[in-house]
């Protein structure tokens, strides 16, 4: 089994080639495309297996090699270099140094969701994205209207219908009218855009059983769901509640010296699309769920309120582990404290 190292980039990727015993066969630059990866493989003319790091745009050249009958690894971007740490970095060094990790096993691995689920995910990303921009504008239009005294103060919402009334009877500066409608315009069309984007991504959900049962969970609706659904994937890759909620981020950074553990921020290197959808889901859930807001309030009466916010997100990642992993949807129950001694 030929061992290959793939050290991507945009246009092309630098190959490193090892055989079974650890010698080098070739380490040269290959263009993106799949003709070029085919003559690679065809030269060396054995099985191959072959390992990239996750970064920008690894899908497209990681599905080519897997095409072409490559057993493909991805590896974890940040905790390779923590383990081939180098002062000489060059394009073959790195390809070469991949390829002795992956023979070695010491490839950190990162899981690779197929490409329908990772197509999903992209739609789902441009609706994030979409509302990015959305708030974006809203801001500067409020920055619009405050710099020109415009009193919005008796409406909860500008963007609303009343709010929409008011828009019409505005008579600003002429610079600042057509630097208005040029906003307002601009929002209109992102709105558009955010409904035609959910539309697609709920077609795209139809059928999809762990979408349906994610949807059951207090405090997570139609948009959180169809996110932890996504990037959660196929739930039996945790292997316990704690490591689902370790991967999304919500547990404390620990550091245990001279027999004393201290607790600190949330650990980094998590899915933070993940941390960001139970954290929205559990102001949610406090205000629609009996269970979730006796949780809340237990938890607020001995921590900070974004403390307690962030244990209810932990508990709400449990709770999508265990209705996951049973097959079924979210019952409501009493909470009930269970003191220990």
């Amino acid at each position: 089994m030929i061992t290959l190292g793939i050290d991507h980039h945009k246009r092309y990727s630098q190959v490193a080639a090892l055989d079974a015993n650890g010698t080098m066969l070739m380490n040269i630059k290959v263009n993106n495309n799949k003709d070029s990866f085919q003559s690679l493989l065809n030269e060396l003319g054995e099985p191959c297996e072959g390992v990239m790091e996750s970064g920008y745009a690894w899908g497209p050249t990681y599905d080519l090699f897997d095409e072409l009958g490559v057993q493909m690894t991805l590896a974890h971007a940040q905790k390779v270099r923590a383990i081939a740490d180098a002062k000489i970095k060059t394009d073959s060094i790195d390809a070469l140094t991949l390829a002795r990790l992956l023979q070695a096993d010491l490839i950190p691995e990162v899981h690779v969701p197929d490409k329908d689920i990772r197509q999903q995910k992209e739609v789902l990303r441009q609706r994030c994205w979409f509302i990015r921009m959305r708030t974006m504008l809203k801001n500067r239009i409020h920055a619009l209207l405050d710099r020109n005294h415009v009193d919005t103060s008796g409406y909860s919402d500008i963007f609303g219908r009343a709010g929409r009334s008011l828009f019409k009877t505005l008579s600003l500066p002429a610079t600042e009218q057509q630097l208005f409608e040029q906003d307002l315009s601009l929002l209109n069309t992102i709105n558009d855009h955010i409904k035609r984007t959910e539309t697609w991504l709920k077609a795209l959900l139809t059928n999809n059983r762990t979408y349906d049962i994610v949807l059951s969970v207090p405090g997570l609706g139609i948009i959180l769901s169809a996110l932890v659904a996504l990037e959660i994937g196929d739930i039996s890759r945790f292997h316990s509640p704690e490591k689902l909620a370790s991967y999304a981020g919500l547990i404390p950074s620990t550091r245990a010296s001279g027999g004393k553990v201290y607790h600190g921020h949330l650990i980094q290197g998590c899915n933070q699309w993940l941390r960001y959808a139970f954290i929205e889901a559990a102001w949610a859930a406090i205000k629609t769920s009996a269970y979730y807001r006796s949780y809340y309030a237990r938890m607020k009466a001995k921590k900070q309120a974004s403390v307690a916010i962030v244990a209810v997100a932990r508990k709400l990642s449990e709770t999508v582990y265990h209705c996951l992993t049973d097959n079924r949807y979210y019952e409501e129950r009493a909470y009930v404290y269970k003191r220990s001694f």
